[in-house]
């Protein structure tokens, strides 16, 4: 049963000169990279330009990021805003002195709302269609942007899994720890990968991208359901909470699946006035 076991002490950065590279961020940038990527074939499929394009990359880069950083300042580390207040928007850590860390507290419900709120000014200020007609669109590389941000959290040993009590699991040893965990970080990743397929058939193979809505919704539905119960055999990022029939991250998960329904089911969008 040992087979089944796995101890895992990765290398979380190369050192290039006075600068650390972490594989955490290099995560993050193949993320964006294949996101740009696949945006650029669907763009060549709309019709759209190269401009537009490139205004959409910068807003959802800054979109997501301060609003994965923000998200999780409030959600699960808010005691930052009294005791280490710059720390939050730079990648330094001041209190006790100066060190760099990176952006390492990052959360997904923040970088959702940092998205809708970023696209949303994206199509107001360069797209001028609708806010779900870009929505629909971004969620197919988004999906598979998760992916590589929980292969990051795994190299980084964070957001780790409960005991498994059994011989199954991974050891986190850079964690000091001997008993093997659930890698929920890679159950999330898995599950991840079959939304972006789902999305990326219902959006190439289907007419529901000419459902305004559905593709969002669908997005919504899919990966917060499976942010719910895979939150089951992960340890609470809030401590205090563990006790909860339900932790943080299921809580906030549950507005966005009904979001999620109400979209794919529900919405229907205003006729235009002739």
């Amino acid at each position: 049963m040992f087979l089944l076991q796995m101890e895992w002490d990765p290398t979380k950065f190369i050192e290039i000169g006075f600068f650390k590279l972490h594989f955490y961020s290099v995560m993050w940038i193949v993320a964006f990279l294949l996101g740009f990527y696949i945006m650029k074939r669907i763009y060549r499929n709309e019709k759209q330009s190269n401009e537009s394009l490139d205004s959409l990359f910068i807003y959802s880069v800054l979109g997501i990021m301060i609003g994965a950083r923000l998200g999780h300042v409030i959600f699960y580390q808010s005691e930052l805003i009294t005791e280490d207040f710059f720390s939050i928007f730079l990648p330094f850590k001041f209190k006790g002195g100066i060190e760099f860390t990176g952006f390492q507290g990052l959360a997904s419900h923040g970088a959702a709302i940092g998205m809708i709120i970023s696209m949303y000014l994206y199509n107001k200020k360069i797209l001028k269609k609708t806010v779900l007609w870009i929505l629909d669109r971004i969620v197919v590389p988004v999906a598979l942007g998760a992916v590589f941000v929980r292969i990051g959290n795994f190299i980084n040993s964070e957001i780790i899994g409960k005991y498994t009590n059994s011989d199954f699991g991974v050891i986190f040893k850079q964690l000091g720890e001997s008993q093997p965990r659930h890698p929920a970080q890679l159950y999330e990743a898995f599950c991840y990968i079959f939304v972006f397929l789902t999305l990326f058939y219902f959006y190439w193979k289907t007419k529901k991208a000419e459902q305004e809505g559905f593709l969002f919704g669908l997005f919504l539905v899919l990966l917060w359901t499976v942010r719910f119960f895979v939150e089951f055999v992960k340890e609470a990022q809030n401590p205090e909470r563990a006790d909860w029939l339900l932790n943080t991250g299921q809580l906030l998960s549950i507005p966005f699946i009904v979001l999620g329904l109400y979209f794919m089911f529900v919405y229907q969008p205003k006729k235009k006035l002739k």
